[in-house]
């Protein structure tokens, strides 16, 4: 078997996770499952949308409508803006002149 790298691992442990929030193995998560996974595997970044409010809010930006399902899809969206986000901060206390595509 493969040895894998640690940002493939990370991906994995990404997608291993999404899927694994699901009760009923759905491919789609319910707002509480996917809130269950944000404050289990997301404490520190998910506090600010946490809150009914929040949650509603994060939900729309991701584009997910009213009763749909939450698709990994809509999840990878909310990482892309976090690690977007993460790395605007890093760089900044770098002093680093990299750009992301």
């Amino acid at each position: 078997m493969a040895q894998f790298s640690g940002l493939e691992s990370a991906i994995g442990t990404l997608v291993n996770q999404f899927h694994s929030a699901s009760e009923t193995n759905s491919p789609t998560l319910k707002t509480d499952e996917f809130k269950n996974l944000l404050s289990s595997q997301m404490p520190n970044m998910a506090k600010s949308f946490l809150s009914d409010q929040g949650m509603g809010d994060i939900l729309k930006k991701m584009g997910v409508k009213d009763g749909e399902g939450i698709s990994f899809k809509h999840f990878w969206g909310l990482i892309q803006t976090v690690a977007t986000n993460q790395h605007s901060i890093l760089a900044g206390q770098r002093g680093c002149n990299c750009s992301l595509l």
